[in-house]
């Protein structure tokens, strides 16, 4: 992942990343000044693209992108600890929950993250939408949002965002959550949960699930790979120092 862009500091980032990126050469990068809140784990990228994102906002910078619905909830020990840092740096402003279909080059749902640098209203909250039932189907394998599902989306969040705004939290669409809440639920980001839809249909996808399984497998045989040599150096070392002594005597 190279930083281009070393000294920049952006008002706003859009940002529509690879998803579960496991070639990215984060093994390479493991002391980089953007990993703030947590290295990111070397077999998937998720992570390092959202720490890239809040390294280059500017002190009131906003950032939206679109990742992997499993990035919401992952348990992978760098990732959890990463959403955590991120939440309680209170960074999150909103996640959106998107319909499946929507992505020609992948059927693995996607999520709305939008960030900001420096809140100056709802400090402390986060705004979960559920969207994952709206949209229309075009053909079998195909979604689109319509204008008025863009419309009800958008609206809501800057009804919330709005301190003389008329937001109310609508059961199964939308709910502001406090960080307590969110601390509560342990870190998990994924809308369901706060919006009240049930929580297995809403977290399991197959494809998304063996994509991340795969990622976690590469990381630890790349880990048992750097322990093996580990072992092997020490081997020699000792075989060395009593051959060493063998001589002496």
């Amino acid at each position: 992942m190279n930083d281009a862009h070393k000294d920049l500091k952006a008002d706003f980032v859009i940002a529509n990343p690879p998803f579960n990126d496991s070639d990215w050469n984060g093994e390479l990068l493991r002391n980089d000044v953007r990993w703030k809140y947590g290295v990111p784990p070397e077999g998937n990228a998720n992570y390092a693209w959202i720490q890239h994102f809040i390294h280059h906002l500017s002190p009131t910078g906003k950032a939206g992108f679109v990742l992997a619905k499993g990035a919401l909830t992952t348990k992978q020990t760098a990732e959890y600890e990463i959403r955590k840092n991120i939440i309680e740096a209170d960074l999150v402003d909103c996640i959106v929950n998107l319909p499946s279909k929507l992505f020609l080059n992948t059927q693995i749902p996607a999520s709305l993250w939008f960030l900001k640098r420096n809140k100056t209203q709802r400090k402390g909250q986060i705004l979960f939408i559920d969207a994952r039932d709206m949209g229309k189907l075009i053909n079998r394998r195909t979604r689109v949002l319509t204008e008025e599902d863009i419309k009800k989306i958008a609206q809501t969040y800057h009804e919330w965002e709005n301190p003389q705004g008329k937001y109310e939290d609508i059961k199964g669409f939308c709910k502001s959550a406090t960080l307590d809440e969110v601390r509560a639920l342990d870190y998990v980001l994924t809308p369901g949960r706060y919006v009240g839809l049930p929580d297995e249909e809403d977290d399991f996808h197959f494809e998304e699930r063996f994509t991340q399984l795969k990622a976690e497998f590469m990381e630890q045989l790349k880990e048992e790979e750097k322990l093996n040599k580990l072992i092997l150096e020490n081997l020699e070392k000792i075989d060395l120092s009593n051959s060493e002594e063998s001589n002496e005597n």
